[in-house]
């Protein structure tokens, strides 16, 4: 077997296990923050939307520099630095006493976890350009599943054991996955060449080489944020809003992880389906439908008559997340020449980490002035602009993305 499947396949696992156990708390976190002395409806959605925000605004922040860092001494110790100081701070999490001390707690999981970004930068540096795109959506996929079981399992554990279990069963799951890590992968690492005399900063050098591509990195990563913000818009609210939909006394915490659940089924079908189709026939054509695909997934649930009704159209709008995650990863990926890939990727993970800080406080402003159904019609305007931006300034004649729109393999 080839040495980066060895890997890939390692990663995947280890990368199901850290996304599992972070998804463990995704269901309830308004319900928790609700036990911590917060009780107006209006007031929960802000916390969590802070709440969600704080961790994506960090990782924006340190993304360049961890990125950076990659490139000069290795991807995997970027994953085990991402799961082991993650399993301490979820711990933690589990101890406090403040919605405060959780706001604190989220910032420096931000700061110091992403595992995603770390994991896809390490398979991105070993991967043949011709499986670049299935590779990376069966990565993807991982992640997806891990959020399938993790909102379900959690809702398990929250409604029997408590909502603090959960984070400690959160920071086992990232425990186990560092050391699954640190036993089986082996990378063969070569530090990327120095840009110049002496040796730029995480954020110079990620600035550079974001201008010396030109305008097509710079417009991708403006269709990421977009993209990825109409996806996190509504999740500060999807808990209230299912809530609201149920009759009283019914088991929300479950209903809400079979909901959120049903979007990552989507989207972990989707990711390697659309990476695959992305590798025949263009990856930009991929990105625009997933972005429209989207819009349409989103609209309905502004109009959801009953729980039942968001377990589809969340389907759906999982498959074309799933799509877009695979298609701007294939897309990065062949950005990134010699060495590059942890600055392309830490680039990513800070657009993302950016959308993920805009889209939750956006959908909790818009739900807090305009009702639970709301957010889901700025979600699909959001979406609806990403995919305009890819289709009219990523363009297959420019620079290194020539081939954006030509098969790699038949």
């Amino acid at each position: 077997m080839p040495y980066w499947r060895r890997t890939l396949y390692t990663l995947w696992f280890t990368q199901f296990i850290a996304i599992a156990g972070f998804s463990f708390v995704s269901p309830f976190m308004p319900y928790y923050i609700q036990t911590l002395g917060v009780t107006d409806v209006g007031a929960v959605a802000l916390w969590t939307g802070l709440c969600t925000s704080a961790t994506s605004l960090a990782l924006a922040i340190m993304a360049p520099v961890w990125g950076a860092l990659s490139d000069r001494y290795g991807r995997k110790v970027m994953v085990l630095r991402a799961t082991l100081i993650g399993s301490v701070i979820m711990a933690l999490m589990g101890l406090v006493t403040s919605v405060q001390q959780l706001l604190a707690l989220r910032f420096l999981q931000g700061m110091f976890t992403g595992t995603i970004a770390a994991s896809t930068t390490l398979v991105a540096g070993i991967v043949p350009d011709d499986h670049r795109g299935a590779a990376l959506g069966s990565l993807q996929t991982a992640v997806y599943l891990g959020t399938t079981l993790g909102p379900l399992l959690g809702g398990v554990v929250g409604d029997t054991f408590g909502y603090r279990a959960s984070f400690w069963v959160t920071a086992t799951l990232l425990l186990l996955s560092g050391l699954l890590v640190g036993a089986f992968v082996r990378e063969q690492f070569r530090p990327a060449a120095p840009d110049g005399p002496k040796r730029r900063t995480g954020y110079r050098q990620s600035l550079a080489f974001l201008f010396a591509s030109g305008g097509v990195l710079l417009s991708l990563l403006a269709a990421r944020i977009l993209l990825r913000a109409g996806m996190m818009v509504v999740s500060p609210t999807m808990a209230l809003f299912v809530q609201s939909l149920l009759p009283a006394g019914a088991h929300a915490v479950l209903v809400t992880g079979l909901v959120s659940s049903s979007m990552a089924v989507g989207g972990a079908l989707g990711a390697p389906l659309v990476g695959g189709w992305g590798d025949r026939w263009g990856y930009r054509r991929m990105l625009v439908a997933c972005g429209l695909l989207g819009v349409v997934a989103f609209v309905p649930q502004a109009f959801a008559p009953s729980a039942a009704w968001l377990v589809f159209w969340q389907f759906l709008a999982g498959f074309a997340e799933g799509g877009t995650l695979a298609s701007t990863m294939a897309l990065l990926a062949g950005l990134a020449r010699g060495g590059h890939e942890g600055t392309v990727f830490g680039l990513d993970a800070s657009a993302t980490g950016l959308a993920a800080s805009i889209g939750p406080l956006v959908g909790a402003a818009v739900a807090a002035g305009f009702g639970l159904r709301a957010p889901f019609i700025v979600a699909a305007a959001f979406l609806g602009a990403g995919a305009t931006v890819v289709f009219l300034r990523v363009h297959p004649a420019h620079g290194p993305t020539a081939a954006l729109d030509t098969p790699t393999h038949s």
